[in-house]
């Protein structure tokens, strides 16, 4: 399993705002754009339905386990360090990559991760708006939707109603910044912590972290509301 990466690099730059006009010079669908990875994968798939080896249905859930659950538990542990350890923070903020290596998390190519911390007076929200660019090691597989063209179109569009739909209004004050994933940069949104949080150590905290926090499109749990 070699490359989690797209062959192809994308030359588009990244600025925030609205005003971001994508110069992509091509237009591919949705069909042809799986990864090496992501082939052999389907190809699994369908063989071991095929041979009756496995019921569809159990590898519905053992892909959404890995999606929601596995997957982001080692984001959710860089979260709760970062709230935890203000030093830890800082380093994550400043070397995304080696911060992130220091709990034992590394990208399969050594893309390049950028952490971005939310405050009262920012709001980051993550898409790739040409495919599905996502930081493996850390969110473990991306969320159909995440893939979805009408999310990697709106998102860049019109963020505060696509945040809105997944519960997360931002008052006006706030600004909205989304960030364009590429094969070699990726993004991990560190969400805020939530108040009434202050007796609860490191594990407790990582309980609270939600995939989709540190995507931008959600919150952290409350403390008290379990999974």
């Amino acid at each position: 399993m070699s490359s989690h990466h797209h062959d192809h690099h994308h030359g588009h730059d990244h600025h925030h705002g609205h005003d971001h006009h994508h110069g992509h010079g091509h237009d591919h669908g949705e069909e042809q754009h799986w990864t090496e990875v992501e082939l052999r994968v389907k190809a699994l798939e369908s063989l071991l339905v095929e041979k009756g080896l496995v019921d569809p249905a159990a590898l519905e859930v053992l892909i959404q386990t890995y999606e929601t659950k596995v997957g982001p538990r080692n984001g959710a542990r860089v979260v709760a360090r970062a709230w935890t350890d203000p030093a830890y923070k800082a380093r994550l903020l400043a070397d995304g990559s080696a911060a992130i290596a220091e709990l034992g998390y590394t990208g399969r190519q050594g893309e390049d991760m950028v952490v971005l911390e939310n405050t009262d007076q920012v709001h980051h929200m993550v898409v790739c708006t040409l495919c599905s660019c996502y930081p493996w090691p850390v969110l473990g597989l991306p969320p159909a939707w995440y893939k979805a063209a009408p999310y990697r179109a709106r998102a860049v569009r019109e963020p505060r109603a696509v945040l809105a739909e997944f519960g997360v209004p931002v008052p006006d004050e706030r600004e909205v910044r989304v960030w364009d994933s590429t094969a070699e940069l990726r993004y991990l949104v560190l969400p805020q912590r939530p108040p009434g949080t202050e007796g609860l150590d490191e594990a407790a905290l990582a309980e609270l972290v939600t995939r989709d926090s540190m995507i931008g499109v959600g919150q952290p749990r409350p403390p008290g509301e379990t999974p």
